[in-house]
Order: structure tokens, then sequence, then C-alpha cells
């Protein structure tokens, strides 16, 4: 197995390996895990797998989950088919951490390319922990204690009939979390907001807000800032895809973007999301 880094921040290409194989295989797959940890995205090329090889890598990480809106392959259960190819609109389009709105959100996803444009669809992915890192020191210290809400039912809801978007919105209320989590395995400091943030749940105290300007749109400014951080060019890589590609992300320590400069053309793919834990 040769590992080649393609940018100083973050992500890696994966060589001469089969992940079919490193599902069966216990040693193997330590070692793609282990590369995860520090790349934070890998990237398989001409990976010609099974969708059953597709789940069982996928679950070598952990229990994998379902999605309340786009549903799963019916024979795969925790394989959820991304294909768009007869509407142009798209939920992928902004930096976000897959799941935010779930008390316990993604540990991480297994990407698999079926089909995708000649030209367009990349995928951009983005070291959270470098965005908090690089921070003004007076900011990490004003967002340390801060906690957000974050919700699904403003983004796949918005398209839904007022009823079902309520109905979304009462089955899978609001979260909070952290704005700074800890990652469970490498003690890294991630900045944890994104595209399912709505605001901040503990913002509005003494030290804070002396008029009601100081809060709003004082806190949404201050949201909105950290928000951004995502979309600097120096913390990214970019993925151009090929049928065969998997993409295999943490998705505690980043953020990702899926490109949608690819109408009319059709683009497919499928993920396995991986269950994680609660955020600190």
């Amino acid at each position: 197995m040769k590992i080649k880094p393609i940018t100083p921040a973050i992500g890696a290409q994966v060589m001469d390996v089969h992940l079919g194989e490193a599902s069966r295989d216990t040693e193997l797959f330590a070692q793609i895990k282990s590369a995860l940890l520090k790349h934070k995205v890998l990237f398989f090329r001409n990976q010609d797998i099974t969708r059953a090889e597709h789940v069982a890598f996928a679950s070598r990480f952990g229990k994998l989950e379902d999605h309340p809106v786009v549903g799963s392959d019916p024979e795969h259960p925790g394989l959820v088919r991304i294909y768009r190819s007869d509407n142009k609109h798209s939920y992928e389009n902004s930096y976000h951490s897959d799941g935010l709105w779930r008390q316990s959100p993604a540990m991480g996803a297994v990407l698999r390319c079926i089909e995708c444009p000649e030209i367009g669809g990349d995928t951009i992915w983005v070291n959270m922990v470098q965005a908090y890192e690089e921070l003004p020191q007076e900011i990490q210290q004003k967002i340390g204690n801060l906690r957000a809400k974050a919700s699904i039912e403003h983004s796949f809801g918005a398209v839904m009939t007022p009823e079902a978007r309520l109905k979304l919105g009462q089955d899978h209320p609001p979260v909070e979390h952290p704005v700074v989590r800890t990652h469970p395995e490498t003690g890294e400091k991630i900045l944890y907001v994104g595209g399912f943030t709505t605001h901040f749940a503990n913002y509005s105290t003494p030290e804070n807000v002396r008029h009601g300007i100081d809060k709003m749109p004082g806190a949404a400014l201050l949201l909105n800032y950290l928000v951004s951080r995502a979309s600097i060019p120096e913390y990214q890589v970019r993925w151009s895809w090929q049928p065969g590609d998997v993409a295999v992300w943490d998705n505690r320590s980043t953020q990702h973007y899926a490109l949608n400069d690819y109408w009319p053309a059709p683009r497919k793919m499928e993920r396995a999301g991986i269950k994680g834990d609660v955020p600190h």
C-alpha cells in the first residue's frame, strides 16, 4: 500500500490496495484507518468492488446509519444512493459535516463514484482542525464555551410541503453541539459549525451582550465568520472523480462541498455513512 499526500493540509491518495480485501483483512484495515486519522480524507482509484464489499468495508469503522429523507438501498441497509440526473437542485453544494443535525453525527463515510460527468462534479474537503488552529486567539477564547443549534428542517425540509417540513422537524428536532469539539481519537480541537448550524444557544450573556445589536446581528456575524472558514483554499483538497473512485473521510474533523456545476449531465454516487458519537 502506497500513500501520496495531495495537499499540505488534507487528503492523500492510497494506491495498490483493494477495499474489498481491506474489508476482510484486519491488519490492512488498521493501516487504512491510521492513514485516515492522519490525512482526514483518503482517495482510492479503480475500485472494482460490489455493494456488499462497500458496505462491509464501511462497517469495519462502525455501524452504518440510514437517512430520513434519502433512504437506503433496499438490499444494503446504510448504503445511500445519491443520484443526480433529473433535478438540478442539490443539497450538497454547501460546506457541511454530514448529520450535524443528529445528536450523534456521522463518524465518517465511504463514498463510491458510479457515474460522473466528463467535466465538473468535483468534491472539496476541508481540514476543520486547521480552520480552528489558525483562528485569532481572541476568537478562540470567545468561542471556547459556545454551543450551537443544528437542524435538518431548514435544509432538506425547505423544499417540502409545510406539513411535511414540520413533521420532519418534529421527527428530528434541533440538536445542540459545542462550537469547538474535541476529536475522540486524536484529541485535536475542531471548529464544529457548518451548513446545518442555525444559531448559538448560549451567546446572550453579560460578557457578550451590552445592547441588542451585540446579540443580533452580532452573534449572526460571528457565526457567519466561523462558517466561512471552511471556504479558505489553504485548508482544502479538491477531487475530480472517475468511475470506480472511492473517498473515505473522517466526518468529525472535516467538512465537504459537492460542486453542482455539471447539469444536465448525470452524477451517481453511493455513500455508506458510519454512525458517530455525541460531540464533546
